[in-house]
């Protein structure tokens, strides 16, 4: 065998795949406080679980925030550090199957990549992201833990949360936005409103916000499509918000099989010969 290794090392999280000749190896991920505790997790498990002894694998692309804690071998590994935004790009598009797109990173923070299949440019991005999810939720609903508050939301009502653009004025036109669609993310907050309403509304202020500023770029590049990839992407209530927005404006998004490890993916397909 010759195995490729890609790591994608974030501050509580390393993700790794692994792909043997043109197959993907099942992608891992492992949880740990501390960056380089998570990656040394993920990679014992992942070998061990694939059966892969050390003199199988052929290189290790490493890549994301914690990647600098990392130095240039691992297990006597030597590892080669790939650019994040490339690592996205190229990700977003291989497991999209697209030649073009606006790759969306959804972490603790949200980066936006437009790539072509030949470079990867970071558009910008925002503040808003799983960061933003979990700290408002444990301010206000007392919870940080992501399925749970997407499993509370379940339940939740925006009506009691959102001011839509329909209650603060009449004979509404627009050539995009309809008139129930958001004027303010928390514009009315009810005093009935229950702790699924403000998980729902937590949520649709996250996902709308990301959707909004993935569309700016898409319409500056003049593309349709948009890749969402990372953390957030397997979130139930993420996939009608995007959907319904998409609609809205007429873009199309898309959340492929694996998207949550899209980045670590396209540091794995990422050509040696291409690294400095």
């Amino acid at each position: 065998m010759s195995i490729v290794i890609g790591i994608d090392v974030g501050g509580s999280t390393t993700k790794i795949v692994g792909f043997d000749g043109d197959r993907l190896l099942h992608p891992q991920l492992v949880k740990a406080n501390d960056p380089v505790a998570s990656l040394y997790g993920a990679f014992g498990k992942f070998t061990s679980d694939n059966k892969i002894k050390l003199q199988d694998i052929e290189r290790v692309m490493i890549t994301g925030v914690g990647s600098t804690y990392v130095d240039d071998r691992i297990y006597g590994l030597k590892t080669i550090h790939v650019n994040e935004f490339d690592a996205t790009g190229k990700g977003g598009l291989y497991l999209s199957g697209l030649k073009e797109a606006i790759i969306v990173s959804m972490g603790t923070g949200t980066a936006i990549v437009h790539s072509d299949g030949k470079t990867s440019t970071h558009l910008g991005g925002t503040g808003v992201g799983g960061g933003t999810l979990i700290g408002l939720s444990k301010r206000m609903l007392g919870m940080q833990d992501v399925e749970q508050i997407s499993e509370l939301a379940m339940e939740g009502d925006l009506r009691n949360v959102d001011l839509k653009i329909e209650e603060i004025t009449k004979n509404f036109e627009s050539p995009n936005l309809t008139a129930s669609a958001t004027a303010a993310n928390f514009g009315k907050v009810s005093d009935i409103a229950s702790k699924a309403d403000i998980a729902l509304g937590i949520l649709n202020l996250v996902f709308e916000t990301i959707a909004m500023m993935s569309i700016f770029s898409a319409r500056q590049k003049n593309i349709k499509d948009i890749v969402l990839t990372g953390n957030l992407s397997v979130i139930p209530q993420g996939v009608s918000m995007f959907k319904n927005l998409g609609t809205m404006f007429d873009f199309n998004f898309l959340i492929p099989e694996n998207a949550t490890f899209a980045t670590v993916v396209g540091a794995a397909l990422t050509d040696v010969k291409t690294e400095k």
